[in-house]
């Protein structure tokens, strides 16, 4: 682990120290800050087909996460936050310490508020709390709607937000967020790879979420929508090309929740299509990818919640026969509580499809090549406050 990581677990521990300190306090001392952090191991193993991080035919450590973050009410009405986080997931992360979030919030009333800074993409049900192990069931959301390999495009955007929720009397309640603003991304490439990207740029991205409260006691359903562009420069065998790829990414969602029974599901289309300066290097397309799934987890006491889903993602929806072209995938998860600040996940997957595998942490055997039907297991414990 990196001198930084470390410097993260330390800092959530003096930090959290000195702010419960605060809590006997004035109120108006500088460090009366809410403070939580979280640390997670997780081991990763799979059949035939490695999946997120490399040799994980072997087994595979490389599932790791650390993160602290501070809240503070400046006035009644202002208040700002910030997380730094760091993770290992196979190629990516080694522990590299980054803002994860960060904003500056005014609430003006319930129908409206406004963010400013890095905030969470409301994407979907679940998108917010992809990196909150103890804020959900499954160790790995359905990574038809949620994949984990996207997490630096999906998590958050850098720009503005609004807000708001209206309660409707007997139709319910409504809430409201849009956002606009850009992402910012690092070009990461393969070392041997005949393609090097050169570089990334986000030129825009804009979105909206819409749920509603329905008056069905416990019923929640609403849709999502976002729009991005990005332009990247490529080295293609030596050869420059500049690609543009403007995307827009919509889900419905449906969630009900009867006593301790959860159920979800979401069904999503993401549209793509390219344009290029040098279309016999790098021909434009155009791709329409389908994703859904149905989820069901069961609170059985305050320490056991078991869960259930079924996932599948076509990248391409006008291909859907080849083991490329598909992936479905049923998971199934033991969640242990054995106290209030410390869980235990187990979870097992039968994949069928190699869609969401990635080439290059499988000695660049193409997805056509890789074994159809494969298993993954995860374990993962979490120590949060």
């Amino acid at each position: 682990m990196s001198r930084w990581a470390w410097v993260l677990v330390l800092a959530a521990l003096a930090v959290g120290r000195r702010a419960e300190a605060a809590e006997v306090g004035s109120e108006s001392d500088f460090w009366s800050v809410d403070v939580h952090a979280f640390a997670s191991q997780g081991f990763i193993f799979t059949t035939h087909n490695n999946y997120l991080a490399d040799n994980t035919k072997h087994g595979s450590f490389q599932f790791s996460e650390l993160g602290i973050n501070f809240t503070k009410e400046l006035t009644d009405k202002l208040r700002m936050g910030l997380q730094l986080f760091a993770q290992d997931l196979g190629p990516t992360g080694n522990y590299d310490v980054k803002a994860d979030w960060f904003y500056l919030d005014y609430h003006f009333s319930d129908y409206l508020g406004f963010r400013a800074g890095r905030t969470k993409i409301p994407f979907g049900l679940y998108n917010e709390v992809n990196d909150i192990d103890s804020a959900r069931v499954p160790i790995l959301l359905p990574q038809s709607v949620y994949p984990l390999q996207d997490r630096n495009y999906l998590l958050a955007q850098t720009g503005v937000e609004l807000y708001g929720y209206a309660r409707m009397r007997s139709a319910g309640a409504l809430e409201y967020r849009l956002y606009g603003g850009t992402i910012f991304l690092n070009a990461n490439n393969t070392p041997g790879s005949p393609e090097q990207v050169v570089n990334v740029n986000v030129p825009y991205v804009v979105g909206s979420r819409v749920l509603w409260e329905t008056p069905l006691d416990g019923l929640r359903v609403g849709v999502s929508f976002q729009a991005l562009r990005l332009d990247t420069d490529i080295l293609i065998n030596s050869t420059p090309v500049s690609v543009g790829v403007p995307v827009i990414l919509a889900v419905g969602s449906a969630e009900y929740t009867v006593g301790d029974l959860v159920l979800t599901t979401e069904y999503s289309r993401w549209f793509a299509q390219s344009d290029s300066s040098n279309t016999a290097v790098f021909p434009a397309l155009s791709i329409v990818s389908e994703r859904a799934y149905a989820m069901a987890t069961y609170r059985v006491n305050r320490w056991f919640q078991p869960g259930a889903y079924y996932s599948i993602f076509f990248p391409d929806v006008d291909h859907r026969s080849n083991r490329a072209d598909l992936q479905n995938d049923v998971a199934v998860t033991l969640r242990f509580d054995l106290n209030p600040h410390w869980l235990v996940k187990l979870e097992g997957h039968y994949m069928a499809g190699t869609a969401g595998l990635d080439p290059t942490l499988n000695d660049g055997v193409p997805l056509a090549s890789l074994d159809r039907y494969w298993l993954a297991f995860f374990a993962k414990t979490t120590a949060y406050f």
